[in-house]
């Protein structure tokens, strides 16, 4: 059966660092959905005379955006955020992997999976691509706590064998076996896909990226994540580890980790070869904005990303990043490119776009999800500002679409994700 959603809708499309008018906005807008997909989207009117009959809610009060799509997300680590006043090595050494390493507790790790994927839906977004455990029990219950809501997740088992914890250690012999058995559970169940996942190179041996590199061969269809690039001490601890590589992405390339199934976090401080080499390869990047904040790494350097061709979309980091907003992070990637040398004017509509299509695009999802384009999955939001708040001020007053989106992301805090959607059905948020 179709059902229309009335309301303020926006998209974008297209791609606004390439085109003009990438962002689709219709201000008595509606949605028709049907068995889980976007059949139609326009003026109400218009889809209420294509549709008669077609039940309506009514979602005015606020705006109906396509799902957020979080390119780089670490669940065991959601109650590690706000821990201030380090730097990257420092930061994982003394708050993050203690409690990473308690994660072989299977009744916390079940606890902490199914807190995990409620605050990414809270929060709006419908697909992420998960740093998951060093631990296999913990990583199924990751993968188990989101096929139980229908959030669309990527995520594998995180490997490392040096400079850890060593409880967090495992062999490249171990690592083969478990994450081929999860590999084999999960990848490919409903909306649910697996993403070689080694911590970083500073934390891989050779013998350790060899095992990914045949995983990647014995299932070409896998996806791969890591960490590239961060912060100057890891780069330079990196460069000790690998001294027969010219470069920290050539530690990946140089076992066929670097494809158009790559995606790696964070490259704040990239080089003009590494940016070449992604680009010719198609990889991506998760651009993370309040994380390279919060542990002062540095300012994304978007502009030479795009020079060179090389994708990007968001990513929370949670927890190195401030929250699970996408909104939040859209907004400080503003700020960033405000305050770099030679930073881009970002409009609204770069900001939606980064959030949703470019994320979609980056996991090869373009034709799937990330606009509201006929025929794709019915992944949607309902944000509604704050009662009494100044984002909702501003809903009452301003007229155009693009402002209000404006007023949204600068104003993400007085918003509320009023409802979501995935393929057409509404999730539970509590």
């Amino acid at each position: 059966m179709t059902f229309i959603l009335r309301g303020l809708v926006l998209h974008t499309p297209k791609n606004p660092f390439r085109e003009a008018g990438a962002l689709q906005a219709f201000s008595d807008g509606g949605l028709a959905v049907a068995e889980g997909r976007i059949r139609a989207v326009g003026h109400f009117a218009e889809l209420a005379r294509q549709f008669p009959g077609a039940p309506v809610q009514d979602c005015r009060e606020g705006l109906l955006l396509p799902g957020l799509v979080d390119t780089h997300v670490h669940y065991p680590q959601t109650r590690v955020m706000g821990a201030m006043g380090y730097t990257l090595l420092d930061w994982l050494e003394k708050r993050t992997l203690p409690l990473e390493a308690r994660l072989s507790d299977n009744k916390l790790a079940r606890e902490l999976a199914r807190e995990f994927v409620r605050l990414l839906l809270r929060n709006g977004t419908t697909t992420a691509l998960v740093f998951g455990s060093h631990f296999q029990g913990a990583t199924a219950n990751l993968f188990g706590a989101a096929e139980d809501v229908g959030l669309r997740l990527i995520a594998g088992q995180v490997c490392s064998d040096r400079r850890l914890r060593p409880e967090l250690h495992t062999t490249p012999e171990r690592s083969y076996a478990e994450q081929k058995m999860l590999i084999q559970r999960f990848h490919g169940r409903g909306k649910l896909r697996y993403a070689v996942t080694p911590r970083f190179a500073l934390s891989a041996s050779e013998g350790l990226l060899e095992v990914c590199q045949a995983l990647l061969q014995e299932h070409p269809d896998l996806y791969f994540t890591s960490h590239i690039n961060e912060h100057t001490e890891e780069i330079r601890t990196v460069a000790e580890l690998f001294p027969w590589s010219a470069h920290y992405l050539g530690t990946y390339d140089r076992f066929g980790l670097v494809s158009e199934r790559s995606v790696f976090a964070h490259n704040v401080h990239p080089s003009e070869p590494e940016l070449r080499r992604l680009a010719e390869a198609r990889a991506a990047i998760a651009h993370c904005p309040s994380s390279n904040a919060f542990i002062g790494s540095g300012i994304f350097p978007m502009r030479r990303h795009l020079a060179h061709g090389v994708r990007f979309a968001l990513g929370s980091d949670v927890g190195g990043g401030t929250g699970f907003s996408l909104l939040k992070e859209g907004f400080v990637a503003y700020l960033a490119q405000r305050l770099a040398p030679d930073g881009l004017n970002l409009t609204p509509a770069h900001l939606l776009y980064l959030a949703t299509q470019a994320g979609a695009e980056v996991l090869g999802l373009g034709a799937e999800i990330g606009s509201f384009a006929p025929g794709k999955a019915a992944d949607i939001l309902w944000v509604k500002p704050e009662a009494g708040s100044s984002l909702e001020v501003h809903f009452r007053h301003l007229d155009s679409p693009e402002e209000l989106l404006g007023s949204l992301f600068t104003l993400h805090g007085e918003a509320r994700v009023e409802r979501v959607w995935l393929e057409g059905r509404e999730a539970a948020l509590d």
